[in-house]
């Protein structure tokens, strides 16, 4: 995962993702409301029949609208980083986390809300919703885990899914000519201008004209990590990982070494791992 950066986030938040793990979240939010409004009704016979599915729908609809928030957050600060070595991984984690169970409980008590005193209205009845938002907020932090866990289960089944046969080797079109790479020759690609440059094991750097992500989208599939805004490497092909003492490694590649920036964390962690 590329780090920061809209285009990185957006290309990791598949939408896919979102109307997959939304439907099914919806399907089973549907038996919620059922068994919760019907329940209601059996226990509380100072209700009007209406209420308890005014309460539970227009909670099923504020959680539907605020999906895209836990869909989002998973893909800034998937639950792996938890993981990874270091606090900077795991400060993002928690923050962007945080961050996101407080928005989506804001946003899914401020629709439901709005919805219950519109119903109400028009049943000319009185709502208060009083001070409550605390005893919502515990249960949508509860509620908001369990949607960041359905959208990573969902992404990581999607991933599996999607990826393809790994190819033998890779077109490098390097001016007219092109030059079939095997994958497990490429030891890295580093930007050059407007070229990416490929650092080959037989000692070859031929030039493409493209960029680095652009190959990036390519290779990612097959074990290539983006350690540095500049450079991708082959994860396969990596020799040795040795600290530069501020936070940076440098990643040896037989007789190559590439920069490996703090700021790509999980890059560190996988090829640690």
């Amino acid at each position: 995962m590329t780090n920061g950066g809209g285009p990185g986030l957006f290309r990791r938040a598949d939408r896919r993702d979102l109307w997959s793990a939304g439907l099914t979240i919806a399907a089973v939010g549907m038996a919620v409301v059922m068994v919760n409004a019907l329940t209601a009704l059996a226990d509380r016979e100072d209700l009007d029949v209406w209420e308890p599915w005014v309460w539970e729908g227009s909670s099923m609809v504020g959680a539907l609208l605020a999906l895209w928030i836990p869909w989002l957050a998973v893909a800034l600060a998937p639950p792996d980083e938890a993981l990874a070595e270091g606090w900077r991984p795991k400060a993002r984690f928690v923050a962007a986390h945080l961050i996101g169970a407080l928005a989506y409980s804001i946003l899914h008590v401020g629709i439901f809300v709005l919805l219950r005193e519109a119903a109400y209205a028009v049943a000319g009845a009185p709502y208060d919703f009083g001070d409550r938002f605390l005893y919502e907020f515990r249960k949508d932090a509860l509620t908001y885990s369990l949607f960041v866990s359905v959208f990573w289960v969902t992404a990581f089944l999607r991933r599996r899914h999607d990826e393809p046969v790994r190819p033998v080797s890779f077109d490098i079109r390097d001016g007219a000519r092109i030059l079939r790479a095997p994958l497990g020759d490429i030891l890295a690609v580093s930007s050059a201008g407007n070229y990416v440059e490929f650092w080959l094991a037989d000692g070859r750097r031929p030039l493409m004209r493209t960029t680095l992500s652009a190959i990036e989208t390519e290779l990612e599939r097959f074990g290539f990590v983006r350690a540095h805004r500049s450079w991708l490497v082959n994860g396969a092909r990596v020799t040795g990982l040795e600290p530069d003492g501020s936070g940076d490694w440098t990643i040896e590649l037989g007789e190559v070494r590439a920069p490996l920036s703090r700021r790509f964390p999980e890059a560190l962690a996988r090829l640690k791992g």
